[in-house]
């Protein structure tokens, strides 16, 4: 036969034991826990264009052109620069052109002897 007082002491240890172990089946608090808000999950972003115009370079010998297509709906500006090879001679840039939607540009310099390096920056137009 148990006593009372032993059958409070169980009792009161199991409740506590559960207590501190949590919900045992999954229920409002377990879904939601910390009261996180139940608006669902943001949506994945599609791929799109590049965010400027695509430019490829091209370099022979002293000169260096550069083709620039824009796809997307905003302006770019693109601007050619070089490296030339030879100590002396000076780096060269082309103005900066802007490249409206679904524009093509073609920028062209060129180095005295040999370039060393040719690329496009971008700047929002």
């Amino acid at each position: 036969m148990i006593c009372a007082s032993g059958l409070r002491r169980t009792t009161a240890l199991l409740l506590t034991a559960a207590a501190l172990a949590g919900p045992s089946a999954p229920g409002p608090l377990a879904a939601h826990p910390r009261g996180a808000s139940a608006r669902p999950a943001p949506r994945p972003v599609p791929p799109g264009p590049p965010p400027g115009a695509e430019c490829h370079t091209l370099v022979r010998g002293s000169h260096a052109t550069a083709d620039c297509f824009n796809g997307n709906a905003t302006p770019d500006r693109v601007q050619l620069h070089l490296r030339c090879a030879r100590w002396w001679d000076p780096a060269m840039d082309t103005a900066p052109v802007i490249v409206g939607p679904t524009r093509h540009v073609t920028l062209a310099q060129r180095c005295w002897l040999t370039v060393r390096e040719a690329w496009v920056s971008h700047a929002p137009g």
